[in-house]
């Protein structure tokens, strides 16, 4: 959906007004109950195979994310926070010490945030994995693996129901951790036992104290901000325990008030339809990224061929418009940057938006040439699709062009289970080195049939300090 300025703020502001008028009617509650029954008596023999296969690899993803991203800056911090300020006894995911359940929550969110290579989920506009992740974490070693799985599938259903509810009755574009924290609590729901009732005032009280955080406002000015993603698992976290507490919340009306979203639950999966990231930057960047490795291959270029680099994209790519990052998480939230970085070194890794990659004299001229205007075709396809197409101006005069490029690793082509291991692999081998790293992995593929003592004690152990502290 696109929402663009507040013209549309009037007419969004009544319809939620007749909303709220309308939940004391009779029957308003059957969304809610669809959406509870499914996520609490979901099991594991009613997954589909395809779903099995699919959810295990997204969590490995997302911990091979999870690993990498807790050596950055801002994970360091949030886990300095949490362990000063959120005492408690459950350990930090890939960090030192521990923290209360909302805590670590946060510092869990906010080390997979910190390099942003998740997966996501194209009408979200966002990630589903990340905070469902990060609000699961404190309660893993409770349940069974195959109990942890199921409520990974339980999350991306009711994740990308929420999501797409939000973006449809919501007059801004908020961060991922808005929709969040309402799935988050939904799932963690599940796994206190809450009965329907308090299940019901937990997912209120995350939709009413959810970040609601502007999510252009981050792209335009990227900061350690990034997609919410700690707030929302925090959010998460709390409200199930508020709920389970006896504090109320009032009705969700992303559930509650759009039924249409939540009618074929069990029927249709979208854990099926997330993507997975091929580079660490943001998804809007990554068809850029495509059409100068295209043009790159087809042409034998090296970098020093290129003069300018001209892309045409739709109108939030645009908007990446960092040319010369000052850290990490400038670079990760452009558009020039990372092309540059593929012009230059062929791919984009962990290492090349980060520390010495920033001050490389080639890529920051080539990320200085950079040029991007904002194209119909691509607005139009937006955010089902994400389009681009790249011109290189030679130093010899010449100009040329690529196609139109598209995401790798969409769900309508994906990524093989062997592509993403060994980006897994690839993340890991710094942060937790080969041994640990495929312990873990194992971990993950044989979840279904062991208890969650493993993984826990792998990811509840500290990464290996990254070369300077903090960074």
């Amino acid at each position: 959906m696109h929402l663009r300025g507040a013209r549309q703020l009037p007419s969004a502001t009544r319809q939620v007004a007749k909303w709220y008028a309308r939940l004391s009617r009779p029957g308003k509650l059957s969304a809610m109950s669809n959406a509870h029954s499914f996520v609490a008596g979901l099991t594991w023999a009613d997954v589909p195979p395809r779903v099995q296969a699919q959810i295990k690899l997204a969590l490995l993803d997302t911990l091979g994310v999870g690993a990498a991203g807790a050596g950055f800056a801002s994970a360091q911090i949030a886990g300095g926070f949490a362990r000063e300020h959120m005492g408690g006894d459950t350990a930090l995911f890939f960090g030192t010490g521990t923290a209360n359940a909302a805590g670590a929550a946060f510092a869990a969110g906010m080390a997979i945030d910190a390099l942003d290579g998740h997966d996501g989920f194209n009408p979200a506009k966002g990630h589903i994995g990340a905070t469902l992740l990060a609000t699961l974490w404190p309660y893993m070693a409770r349940i069974s693996g195959e109990d942890l799985l199921t409520a990974l599938v339980a999350g991306y259903e009711f994740g990308a129901r929420a999501a797409m509810a939000q973006h449809a009755t919501a007059p801004d574009y908020h961060t991922s951790g808005s929709w969040g924290a309402v799935m988050g609590a939904a799932v963690l729901s599940r796994v206190l036992g809450l009965p329907k009732a308090q299940a019901r005032h937990a997912i209120g009280i995350a939709e009413y104290h959810a970040p609601r955080s502007q999510m252009m406002r981050g792209v335009d000015h990227p900061t350690m901000l990034k997609d919410g993603t700690g707030w929302g698992a925090m959010t998460a976290v709390s409200s199930a325990l508020l709920a389970q507490a006896g504090f109320t919340g009032a009705p969700a009306i992303t559930v509650e008030q759009a039924p249409a979203y939540w009618a074929d639950l069990g029927d249709r999966w979208y854990s099926l339809e997330q993507y997975f990231k091929p580079y660490p930057v943001c998804r809007w960047a990554q068809a850029p990224i495509e059409g100068v490795l295209a043009l790159r291959r087809a042409h034998g270029l090296v970098s020093q061929d290129v003069a300018q680099v001209h892309v045409a994209s739709f109108h939030e790519s645009i908007r990446l418009a960092t040319h010369t990052p000052q850290d990490t998480d400038q670079a990760q939230y452009s558009t020039s940057f990372p092309c540059a970085v593929a012009l230059v070194r062929g791919d984009v890794g962990p290492e090349d938006i980060d520390d010495a990659a920033l001050a490389d004299p080639e890529i920051l001229r080539l990320s200085q040439t950079l040029t991007m205007t904002e194209d119909a075709r691509a607005n139009a396809a937006f955010p089902l699709t994400r389009l681009a197409q790249v011109t290189l101006t030679l130093h010899d005069g010449r100009s040329l062009t690529s196609g139109w490029m598209q995401p790798r690793w969409d769900h309508t082509a994906p990524a093989t289970a062997q592509e993403i291991t060994a980006k897994y692999l690839r993340y890991t081998a710094a942060p937790l080195g080969d041994p640990r790293a495929r312990a873990l992995h194992d971990a993950v593929m044989g979840l279904e049939n062991t208890s969650t003592t493993s993984l826990v004690d792998l990811i509840a152990q500290p990464i290996r300090r990254r070369t300077s502290p903090g960074n």
